[in-house]
């Protein structure tokens, strides 16, 4: 029984990495794809994973698949298409540590994952189940997606879901929220940030925008508000629960890393998990969350900064909230 497969993209983050003798900006090739970066932190902690997706049959879709098995991630759901390049993506940093991305994908082998590419019995032998909305932005990975987090469900797993909107890859906004939204009846526990909650409801208001989310079908649904920490809804309660103070350097794949956090303290399996957690529990597993998101952004990278579970635990210990 795998703890978390995850179905999605893995593919190459360029991020900035100073400048040569000519001023002229370097790149460092780091591995991506945030439902990797999710199984990454999960198996930081003791977990046991299992990625479903497609690469190229390059040198960066090999190098992907070394990363992910070098992370302790189970690769025999990857995939490599012979005609179709690994998807790449240049990350762009402010003087924050904030970032976006360029993405060349048009055509990128994560979204021509065909559904008889998918190992069923991994559908069927899990926990949880992790996707997001990058894979559902063309075919066929979408309906891909879709009917892999059905099969999960109907086994029994938990099903977990961060949209992760990326406008660059939607042709517009209104057709990402639809097929965002169309998502959640599938969904146990959703996380969004809180600018993706204001564009998926219209609320700025944080129990507000939750509850119309929770009213569309998750259980449990955490809004990450980066220094601002997290605000949450569960069975068990609401609440909010703030962010350590750390010197970012890249926010890259710090809400993959919150949510691998957060998906390790979660016991059982299916939405009945979610139900069995008291409020003081959730209030803890954000803390633990929130410590595994900010550890990430103080290095460059999102798997390779993540922090080991002794890291993690020491930090919740010591650390220093906003």
């Amino acid at each position: 029984m795998y703890d978390v497969v995850a179905l999605g993209e893995s593919l190459i983050d360029f991020t900035p990495s100073g400048r040569n003798e000519l001023g002229m900006p370097l790149f460092s090739q780091n591995p991506g794809g945030a439902p990797a970066n999710v199984l990454a932190m999960h198996a930081k902690l003791g977990g046991r994973t299992a990625f479903i997706g497609k690469v190229g049959q390059d040198d960066f879709g090999l190098f992907l698949q070394c990363s992910m098995e070098q992370a302790g991630i189970d690769c025999s759901g990857l995939r490599k298409d012979a005609h179709v390049p690994t998807t790449l993506a240049f990350v762009h940093l402010d003087e924050k540590g904030d970032r976006s991305f360029t993405f060349y994908r048009d055509p990128g082998a994560d979204l021509r994952l065909r559904q008889e590419e998918v190992p069923e019995a991994l559908l069927t032998c899990c926990r949880m189940f992790h996707f997001g909305s990058v894979s559902l932005t063309g075919e066929p990975c979408r309906s891909t997606t879709i009917w892999a987090a059905q099969q999960a469900k109907k086994a029994g797993a938990l099903i977990s879901y961060d949209p992760n909107y990326r406008p660059f890859l939607w042709e517009r906004e209104e057709t990402a929220k639809t097929v965002i939204l169309d998502a959640l009846p599938l969904v146990d526990l959703l996380k969004v940030s809180e600018e993706e909650m204001v564009l998926l409801t219209g609320k700025t208001d944080l129990e507000q925008g939750a509850a119309q989310l929770l009213a569309m079908g998750p259980a449990a649904v955490f809004v990450t508000r980066g220094e601002e920490g997290v605000y949450f809804q569960t069975p068990a309660g609401s609440g909010r629960v703030a962010a350590f103070d750390v010197q970012a350097v890249d926010t890259t794949g710090a809400g993959d890393a919150f949510l691998g956090a957060l998906l390790a303290q979660i016991q059982g399996r299916g939405r009945e998990a979610l139900s069995a957690m008291t409020l003081s529990q959730w209030q803890l597993a954000a803390r633990i969350a929130n410590a595994a998101g900010g550890l990430t952004t103080t290095s460059k990278g999102a798997i390779p900064a993540m922090p080991s579970a002794e890291e993690l635990r020491e930090y919740v210990q010591r650390g220093t909230l906003r």
